[in-house]
């Protein structure tokens, strides 16, 4: 039985994501999918399957553009709000048949014959639009990146011990997209020529890639089609209704905290405490696709929180803290929820680290033992004829070794020499070091993605910080640390996501290589369009503002992971570090308990990763969460089969349609055009 609902990848997209993660959906929530590997895919002849080059068309690479700056604006929003963004790539495959199918009527109707629309070129464009998107989830635009910039230096405070003042580099669109360039696609190249040992030898199940393949599978079948027709007027409903109540909220918002998204829905002493609903669709959709659990711990999270210990260490403002600095201040409240949420995720991020990398080993070892016996076995079972044909098309296409190694090899140089160029802080041997255990850091994390579903991209990264910004010492420790992480996780992370890429692409007969290449176009355009997107953002709205919407919480976090590498403890407010032990504990716990207890038990202990998130940001998008948990629990009451099908169109909708008016409400913003009305609620007292 295959569970159809979208799991979350990367939860915290910038901690874990990773999508969905997040940029750590991934990292966070593994949903159960029984016997994924036997979903019905419809037999297909490899004999007449299109040539790899064709495959990829024009109207498939124009539709994967269109879909990949849509959620690029999407996923920058969530990145610089609140940092979590659930999985796409489900939706990304449902925007792209809606897109093609549309056109292809169009041309019906004008009496123009087009090529039929097939599984594999809805595969590339799928493939295409998520490597695109997926550089404005893991870029380092909320996190390590925007980390350099100075409002973030200040926040952290300017006279911090280890917050040196040259540590900074403002955002550019020239070096950033540069910096993209040279250190995204190397992943890309690190673990081709093992793709066939991981998918067709080891059978590694890669949940969300399977999932991406059932999907698509499914769509172009007799009933598929009717199915799909369903979705897609399920989302388009949904999208228009989400885009014009967008751009309705616009007009109330001409002032700080106006509008329906400052509505105090539970009384103005929770909405300071930033209890409220925010009418946000966005984050109504993200709850609808992100498990209960998920949602649920992040209610969690802002109840302890905002709820009891901010109130709290407040309230002892001039004996844990000096009462005249300013709250922001990192020696003042914002230290303890900064480092405090940082105790939580590297609690979670080291638990499930060694588990993975457990598992891992333990299974290569299992497998490699059952293979030497299997040796002598004469007695093997013969694959079905379904899995023959797809390891046929899968292998018959071939990457040749060679380009996958001179291309890795070029990639690298190039990298060697160009970023310390950009960051002289960062020496040239520690770029070589990364680079050379960069591939086996990718198949330990690919393989346990294969396994798990959980990228610890984002966890190597973490890793890197800490050692490079302990190695380069006061002066360069930060900057070191914040661009190493990132170079870290860009290789172990796009590696992981070519692999479930390559999954989908084994169970829908697509070729190797027109996937690889449509993984290259696809990063490309995200190179270019995720800086461009990121400076609609930064041009239009207060970006890093704590008490503005964009908060972008990973920035600081991130800064102020480097200056603990660099300083240690010493960086810390009063108390704040017994607290960080006691919170560090709890996550391990907690994972320790859900793992050791049944299952029934388990299912409810709450996700430290995910609590440690409103931490931070506030309570408000964890209410707007639950409450599309709210909406799915319920459709699943009334009707589960309708539900299974419709939940992850509608989500994407209202995703989709209030993450579209962010276009031209930030281009209305650029041209000084302000909402005419200001709607706000005040106390009669």
């Amino acid at each position: 039985m295959i569970d159809h609902s979208l799991r979350v990848e990367d939860l915290m997209n910038p901690m874990g994501t990773s999508t969905v993660s997040n940029e750590e959906l991934r990292e966070i929530e593994n949903l159960e999918r029984e016997d994924i590997e036997e979903a019905p895919v419809v037999p297909e002849d490899g004999n007449r399957i299109a040539p790899w080059a064709r495959q990829i068309t024009i109207r498939g690479l124009v539709a994967s553009f269109l879909i990949g700056i849509i959620y690029s604006v999407i996923v920058m929003k969530l990145n610089l709000t609140t940092g979590l963004v659930p999985n796409l790539n489900v939706s990304a495959a449902l925007l792209g048949f809606v897109f093609i199918r549309a056109w292809t009527k169009v041309l019906a109707k004008a009496k123009i014959v087009s090529t039929p629309f097939t599984r594999q070129e809805n595969t590339i464009i799928q493939t295409c639009a998520v490597a695109c998107y997926s550089i404005a989830v893991g870029g380092g635009f909320g996190s390590y990146l925007l980390g350099l910039n100075r409002k973030t230096y200040e926040q952290a405070g300017v006279d911090t011990e280890g917050n040196n003042p040259g540590s900074t580099k403002e955002p550019g669109i020239g070096w950033m997209t540069a910096f993209l360039f040279v250190t995204s696609f190397v992943g890309l190249l690190a673990l081709v020529p093992i793709r066939k040992i991981m998918i067709i030898d080891y059978k590694l199940t890669y949940p969300s890639g399977t999932a991406t393949a059932v999907l698509i599978n499914g769509f172009h079948t007799p009933k598929g089609d009717v199915m799909a027709k369903k979705q897609v007027h399920g989302f388009l409903k949904f999208f228009s209704a989400s885009f014009l109540w967008a751009f309705f909220q616009w007009f109330y918002t001409g002032g700080d905290n106006c509008g329906f998204v400052q509505f105090p829905t539970f009384g103005l002493k929770a909405w300071k405490n930033s209890f409220y609903f925010d009418f946000s669709m966005t984050y109504v959709g993200a709850g609808m696709i992100c498990s209960h659990l998920v949602n649920l711990s992040l209610l969690l999270g802002a109840a302890v929180s905002w709820g009891i210990m901010w109130p709290l260490i407040r309230g002892l403002k001039g004996e844990w803290f000096p009462a005249n600095i300013p709250e922001s201040s990192m020696k003042s409240l914002t230290g303890y929820k900064v480092f405090i949420s940082i105790a939580l995720i590297l609690g979670d991020g080291l638990y499930n680290f060694v588990k993975v990398l457990y598992f891992t080993a333990t299974n290569i070892h299992a497998t490699v033992k059952k293979k030497n016996l299997n040796t002598f076995s004469d007695n093997q079972k013969p694959l079905p004829l379904d899995d023959l044909r797809r390891n046929e098309v899968f292998a018959r296409e071939s990457i040749p070794i060679w380009l996958a190694c001179a291309g890795y090899m070029l990639f690298s140089i190039i990298s060697i020499i160009v970023i310390p160029l950009m960051f002289p802080q960062l020496k040239w041997y520690y770029v070589v070091f990364a680079y050379l255990f960069a591939p086996s850091l990718g198949f330990c994390n690919a393989y346990g993605a294969g396994l798990t579903d959980m990228s610890m991209a984002y966890n190597y990264g973490k890793v890197a910080l800490f050692v490079l910004a302990a190695l380069a010492g006061k002066s360069d420790g930060v900057v070191a640390g914040l661009v190493g992480c990132g170079l870290i996780k860009s290789i172990v992370s796009i590696s992981s996501d070519l692999m479930h890429d390559f999954k989908t692409g084994h169970l829908t007969f697509t070729s190797p290589r027109s996937m690889l290449l449509s993984q290259v176009i696809g990063t490309a355009i995200g190179c270019v369009v995720a800086p461009l997107t990121f400076f609609l953002f930064y041009k239009a709205f207060d970006v890093g503002n704590p008490d503005g919407d964009y908060k972008a919480p990973y920035a600081i976090i991130y800064r102020n992971m480097a200056i603990l590498g660099v300083e240690g403890f010493s960086a810390l407010p009063h108390h704040c570090l017994q607290l960080c032990y006691g919170f560090f504990a709890f996550a391990i716990a907690a994972n320790l308990v859900r793992d050791l207890t049944p299952k029934k038990v388990g299912k409810w202990i709450p996700l430290p990763m995910a609590m440690a998130v409103p931490f931070l940001v506030g309570g408000y998008f964890a209410i707007d969460m639950c409450m599309g948990s709210l909406i799915v629990f319920m459709w699943h009451t009334l009707n589960r089969n309708e539900a299974g099908l419709m939940v992850p169109a509608v989500a994407s909708g209202l995703i989709c349609g209030d993450g579209l008016w962010i276009l031209p409400s930030s281009i209305l913003a650029l041209l000084k055009i302000h909402p005419p009305i200001c709607m706000s609620f005040l106390s009669v007292s």
